[in-house]
């Protein structure tokens, strides 16, 4: 039985989960419009991901004997500046979420849930290997700066980063 600290916190974090379905799923539709197939690709597979993380969290809630709230969702932005900002971006949110991610875990330890701290490892490695990921990608555009040949490649060359599970699912 989950306690009602427990489960605010773990529906908080579903929240975000979903709120970064969104937040992706808004990039790959702008990169999409913007010619990027490659960048969109990656973007919605990513965006599939998160609302994944989210199902996991309201399955583990509901089957822990408490109650998965599904939250509205605000609106993101629309609109970018630059395929770097989209990207800067986005790690920017890895970072936040992969704070959330801990304050919770923080929470069990506290609460002595050591069965939600087991389950929530998971999105401790999870957020490492996303936080990794956006990092290299920023290296890479870092590389590139305002080549367009380069600009052309990355985008190809980003859909060989997505897992080949989720390719085979296209």
């Amino acid at each position: 039985m989950l306690s009602p600290k427990i489960e605010e916190a773990l529906n908080a974090q579903i929240k975000i989960e979903a709120d970064s379905s969104q937040f992706y799923l808004a990039m790959a539709s702008w990169a999409e419009s913007e010619g990027l197939n490659g960048t969109s690709r990656f973007l919605y597979l990513h965006s599939d991901e998160e609302r994944a993380h989210m199902l996991k969290l309201v399955r583990f809630v509901n089957e822990r004997g408490g109650s998965a709230v599904i939250p509205a969702l605000d609106a993101p932005p629309h609109t970018f500046d630059s395929l770097n900002g989209v990207f800067e971006k986005l790690l920017s949110h890895e970072e936040f979420v992969t704070q959330k991610i801990n304050e919770l875990v923080h929470i069990c330890l506290e609460e002595k849930d050591y069965t939600t701290h087991n389950f929530m490892q998971w999105y401790v490695s999870e957020q490492i290997e996303e936080e990794a990921l956006a990092r290299t990608i920023m290296d890479k555009l870092s590389l590139i700066g305002n080549d367009k040949g380069g600009l052309y490649l990355f985008d190809r060359d980003l859909e060989l980063l997505v897992p080949q599970d989720n390719a085979a699912a296209q």
